[in-house]
């Protein structure tokens, strides 16, 4: 029987997630052309006066520290996205965002997604906060979009997905960034078995934070700065691993293909062809494995 998770923060909406959607609309509105995200939605989700406020603080938004965090953020969600349109090409019908928090992708979903079935899966709280920031802002919530608010301390992840409309024998494409560092290690295994209890060719996208011991120099500094900035915020990091490790807790789920995306291949794909405002740090690893 599958474990019931702990809850990510308890029953509070969470800040980080909220930080996840500001660096966003920062990439849209200070970095250089051609953006690695286009996201105008998460302009519109935190309204004109956040906007304007990023650009009276665009020197902040500058630092090494904001634009490396914020590279890592633009990143993932395109990598994860290019996934997810390869996916569909082969026939995935399921979307399934763990973690979502202010994910923006319902909304400004291309045309190759309109016959998806897109779950946002978060705590009750965040997703409360959401759904108001979502009638503020005027947005309309897509119909193939629904919200599955699971409480990890009265239920699994299974019985959630199931409980809100989850198809358990579709193949289905899994996001789950920037959650991993949070959660303690069993309650990391207990969703990669879930997800790995998916029809083959389902798939995950996901990030992992690397143990700071193995980073120095610059990479070690950036690695303070957001480990104290997060603990400052109540979401405190507790889980490192190695490539290594990822890829066996991977394997032992019942994984069979393996990938990560390296520095080169991000910058070949994402960076080389536009200016070098941004900046890949090596803290973060994003990581993909089908089934």
């Amino acid at each position: 029987m599958e474990r019931k998770l702990p809850a990510m923060q308890d029953r509070n909406a969470s800040s980080t997630a909220f930080g996840t959607l500001y660096m966003r609309a920062v990439h849209q509105l200070l970095d250089a052309q051609p953006l690695v995200l286009d996201d105008p939605a998460a302009i519109t989700l935190l309204g004109d006066d956040a906007a304007r406020q990023i650009r009276k603080s665009h020197k902040h938004h500058r630092t090494l520290e904001a634009r490396a965090l914020r590279t890592h953020v633009v990143l993932r969600s395109r990598f994860t996205e290019d996934r997810l349109a390869d996916a569909v090409e082969r026939g995935i019908v399921q979307y399934v965002i763990l973690g979502a928090g202010f994910d923006t992708f319902a909304f400004r979903q291309p045309s190759w997604a309109r016959n998806l079935q897109v779950f946002e899966v978060d705590q009750p709280a965040t997703q409360s906060q959401k759904r108001t920031r979502l009638v503020d802002a005027g947005m309309a919530i897509p119909s193939n979009l629904h919200f599955a608010e699971i409480d990890f301390e009265s239920e699994s992840l299974r019985d959630g997905l199931i409980r809100h409309g989850v198809s358990m024998t579709a193949p289905t494409f899994f996001s789950w960034l920037g959650v991993t560092m949070y959660l303690q290690e069993e309650a990391i295994d207990a969703v990669l078995r879930t997800v790995a209890g998916f029809p083959a060719k389902s798939e995950i996208v996901l990030t992992f934070t690397q143990p700071p011991d193995l980073l120095s120099g610059r990479e070690s500094k950036l690695h303070s700065f957001l480990a104290k900035a997060v603990h400052q915020s109540g979401e405190p990091f507790v889980s490192y691993f190695t490539c290594a490790a990822i890829e066996e807790k991977l394997h032992n789920a019942g994984f069979k293909k393996i990938a990560f995306l390296s520095d080169e291949e991000a910058d070949q794909r994402y960076f080389r062809h536009r200016p070098r405002d941004l900046y890949i740090s090596k803290r973060s690893a994003i990581a993909c494995a089908m089934l």
